[in-house]
């Protein structure tokens, strides 16, 4: 039995505050209402695989949401719900989280901002559990939040990234959020300090050893032997004369 989403408290986060005259730190939108030309719709699908994968290889692309997108089959709204659905979404956030954690990322990737509190994670985790990830993915997409900022043609972005009296804004979540839990993290054996070590030894082009340097023979020199041979030590007295000498008939 589905249940309706429980009641909870917004906080003031960062999108919440209003500019009040001074510059914001302002994301590139991409809409389909202004998208015309082949190369600007690529542009856009890309940014919705950014925000929803982060990066999506070549087999993680779906091809036939893009065209149908492209030919305008279906709207913005309906590729991210496309995206959020696909195998590689669920694999990755889903399967790999809790429904704590697969909320926070998806708060982040659809409604563009930070849970406000832990009392909206149970919130959604509660319709995790009882509609399903599809139902949830409805709810969000269908919420007044998101028809609000996004609508049917915009991909969603980070929303206010900088407040008027800092200098430096936010990273974006996509790159600040881990796809996986510490769980999973610790099972799949990230991070691998094997790579840490690598980049610590690291040295670049300019400063590695050039042909004929004598650094290049050092492991050399040290494998030579510097000790000579022990000479022997024969008395005179044990040497015979008569055959030492050598005789010379005629």
């Amino acid at each position: 039995m589905a249940i309706p989403l429980l009641a909870y408290s917004p906080t003031c986060p960062n999108q919440r505050v209003d500019a009040l005259g001074a510059p914001d730190d302002e994301a590139i939108i991409y809409s389909t209402d202004n998208q015309y030309s082949p190369t600007e719709m690529g542009d856009l699908i890309n940014a919705a695989y950014r925000q929803i994968f982060f990066h999506a290889f070549r087999w993680d692309r779906e091809t036939i949401l893009e065209s149908q997108l492209r030919n305008r089959q279906i709207t913005v709204r309906d590729f991210i719900r496309g995206l959020l659905l696909s195998n590689t979404f669920i694999d990755s956030f889903y399967n790999k989280n809790s429904n704590y954690r697969f909320v926070e990322h998806c708060v982040q990737k659809v409604l563009g901002r930070k849970v406000y509190n832990e009392a909206e994670k149970i919130a959604w985790s509660a319709v995790v559990m009882t509609k399903g990830v599809k139902g949830f993915v409805d709810d969000l997409l269908n919420s007044e939040e998101y028809i609000e900022n996004f609508g049917e043609n915009t991909v969603p972005y980070h929303r206010r990234r900088t407040l008027p009296s800092r200098t430096l804004g936010e990273t974006p979540f996509n790159i600040t959020s881990p796809r996986y839990d510490g769980y999973y993290r610790a099972k799949l054996g990230f991070p691998q300090t094997i790579w840490q070590e690598v980049v610590r030894n690291f040295t670049s082009y300019e400063n590695r050893p050039k042909n004929g340097d004598p650094s290049l023979f050092l492991n050399m020199a040290r494998s030579v032997n510097t000790q000579g041979g022990n000479p022997g030590r024969t008395s005179v007295y044990d040497i015979d004369i008569e055959k030492s000498v050598p005789y010379r008939k005629r």
